[in-house]
C-alpha cells in the first residue's frame, strides 16, 4: 500500500499530498503569504534549536511520515530524537 502512494507523489511533484488512515489521498492547498511567512520563521527557529540542542534531526514540510494508524502526513516542521532515527530500518 505504501509504494503506490509514493509513486503517485513522485509522479506529481507539484502537488502537496497526504494520505488518511483509510487510504484517501488529500491534496493540500498552498498557504497564503502571511501563513507562509509565519511557517518560514517557525522552521528557522526550530532549526536553530535543533542545531544548538544536538539531540535530534529536523524535517521540513516535504517529509512524509507514516503514522501508526497508517496515515501519511507531512507536518510543517518536525523533529525526532537521534537515537530513534538511528534505530529505524531503511524501509521504515
Amino acid at each position: 500500500m505504501q509504494q503506490p502512494f509514493y509513486e503517485f507523489c513522485r509522479s506529481n511533484p507539484d502537488l502537496r499530498v497526504e494520505r488518511t488512515a483509510q487510504g484517501e489521498v488529500l491534496v493540500m492547498a498552498p498557504t497564503d503569504s502571511d501563513t507562509g511567512n509565519r511557517l518560514f520563521n517557525l522552521v528557522g527557529q526550530v532549526g536553530i534549536w535543533i542545531e544548538q540542542d544536538g539531540t535530534g534531526l529536523g524535517f521540513d514540510s516535504s517529509s512524509g511520515f507514516t503514522l501508526p494508524n497508517g496515515a501519511t502526513r507531512s507536518p510543517d516542521v518536525s523533529w525526532i530524537r537521534r537515537d530513534r532515527w538511528e534505530a529505524l530500518t531503511p524501509e521504515e
